[in-house]
């Protein structure tokens, strides 16, 4: 039963998360970010990540998809999921959380030796609450902390990572598989930049204990056996930590990730004015371009002087800055317009009913793009008949921008329409004479017609010709009758 309610929750999250609003089917629009450069001219911005996937947190309207679909590496990203079957099986109250006491022997610890794993520095057979040890795993990146969870929860590591890949199913993700719980490179180790904003806002939608830890920009895990005094952790995630130079005040937090084969990877949010936006990179450089590397030569006080630069957070920052100084909410059509009329047969006392969209449609939008620049294709259902009622759907509208549909509206009848059965057998005979079936028709009734007229011609011309030549027998000679008479 337990289980049974752990589905519907996740499928119920699922459906939040992808439901469409009203009676319009929206389609994912992507935009190209730009900004206004040193001259006054409108340029892209340079984005550094090889995947972008950006989505307003509050609509669910994608924003930016560069490459969201493509399978790549995720690296610490995989945690997200690690954290997420962790708080499906425990739940997310803290209290319950920081009760629950785990730990593991060197089976958590022996394949991340030598390999640069990032760490907490929990030890073998430490014990350590399961609060905690989602905090190692958030805040820090903990690869061991990722492994006890696995090792507590699932039994195994194969077992917790079979639960891996089967919420994987259940919140709808086409384009993940996980091999492991910490995110260490495999071929069998991959997700997509959309599959991981789906994660990100499964987690936040469903867990405020999620959403507080990754906001934190530093953690005090409790005292145990092996640290008397706690142990400090500090985030990997620079844009919620204020001595950095990535620092961004909007920022609330996610996760990093970064291996040689994955590049720098993050995952974040941001929230200014009410309105908040999720985005997710993939694949950016892991060192220091060559153009860059003169910048820091000319400004030794800039980030670009420094040994790394963490573009990851680069493109964050700029993404962030372009939607919320650039996309405004603007109205495309409202419920309430009028939008054409439609010719109906049979009508009573009307022959045309009102269009009007079943829904209105807006949504965030660049102010520097014209809504005139979208395409309203109206598209009505052939012959309409009466009877017609209010609310009946009659047609479409579709709006289309660049080639890209942004919505697909309802277009409903304001206007009833009833029958008329005079109109009708009207309409019906007048069809009838201009069809076929009556030219045919016509045609056979004149072919008989004239046929009878031949007919009646010829008998009338026999009956007139016995007149005029009686037989000697007083019979009137037939010319049609080749028979001699009888002579022999």
């Amino acid at each position: 039963m337990k289980n049974k309610l752990r589905v519907i929750s996740a499928l119920l999250c699922a459906v939040l998360i992808f439901a469409d609003i009203g009676s319009f089917r929206g389609e994912a629009l992507s935009f190209v970010p730009t900004a206004v450069d040193a001259d006054g001219e409108r340029r892209d911005i340079r984005l550094y990540s090889e995947c972008v996937y950006m989505v307003n947190m509050d609509t669910g309207e994608v924003i930016v998809d560069i490459n969201g679909e493509k399978e790549v590496p995720p690296a610490s990203l995989t945690k997200l999921m690690t954290a997420v079957v962790l708080l499906d099986e425990l739940g997310g109250d803290e209290n319950t959380l920081k009760s629950k006491m785990m730990s593991a022997g060197t089976e958590a610890f022996d394949e991340l030796y030598d390999t640069g794993a990032a760490t907490a520095d929990i030890q073998p057979n430490e014990a350590v609450s399961a609060y905690d040890l989602l905090a190692a795993l958030l805040i820090p990146s903990a690869c061991e902390a990722a492994n006890i969870i696995a090792i507590n929860v699932g039994g195994n590591i194969p077992a917790f990572v079979d639960m891996m890949n089967a919420k994987c199913t259940e919140i709808g993700l086409k384009h993940t598989h996980f091999s492991n719980a910490h995110g260490l490179f495999t071929q069998q180790n991959y997700s997509t930049a959309k599959d991981i904003s789906t994660i990100c806002r499964y987690a936040l939608d469903k867990y405020p204990v999620f959403r507080e830890l990754v906001g934190s920009p530093s953690f005090n895990m409790a005292p145990t056996d092996y640290h008397p005094e706690g142990t400090y952790i500090v985030s990997t995630d620079y844009m919620i930590n204020e001595f950095t130079d990535y620092y961004y005040t909007n920022c609330r937090g996610i996760k990093t990730g970064t291996t040689e084969a994955a590049g720098r990877c993050f995952a974040s949010y941001a929230t200014r004015d009410g309105i908040t936006y999720l985005a997710v990179t993939m694949g950016a450089p892991m060192e220091k371009l060559p153009e860059d590397i003169k910048k820091g030569e000319a400004d030794p006080e800039s980030m670009y002087a420094d040994d790394v630069v963490y573009y990851n957070f680069i493109d964050h920052i700029n993404l962030y800055e372009w939607a919320f100084d650039t996309l405004v909410q603007k109205d495309f059509i409202n419920e309430f317009s009028e939008v054409r009329d439609v010719k109906v047969g049979y009508g009573k006392k009307r022959d045309y009913a009102n269009l009007k969209p079943a829904g209105g449609y807006s949504r965030m939008w660049p102010a520097n793009i014209p809504i005139d620049d979208v395409e309203k294709r109206i598209t009505v259902r052939e012959n309409i008949v009466a009877p017609v009622e209010e609310g009946d759907v009659l047609g479409k509208m579709e709006l289309i921008y660049k080639g890209e549909t942004l919505a697909e509206i309802d277009l409903i009848s304001t206007t009833k329409v009833e029958r008329s059965p005079v109109k009708e057998r009207a309409r019906i005979t007048k069809a009838y004479f201009k069809s076929k079936l009556f030219r045919i028709t016509g045609s056979i009734v004149l072919v008989c017609i004239s046929l009878y007229c031949v007919l009646c011609f010829l008998i009338a011309q026999r009956k007139y010709l016995r007149k005029l030549n009686p037989s000697a027998d007083g019979r009137y000679d037939d010319p049609f009758n080749t028979d001699n008479g009888g002579e022999e």
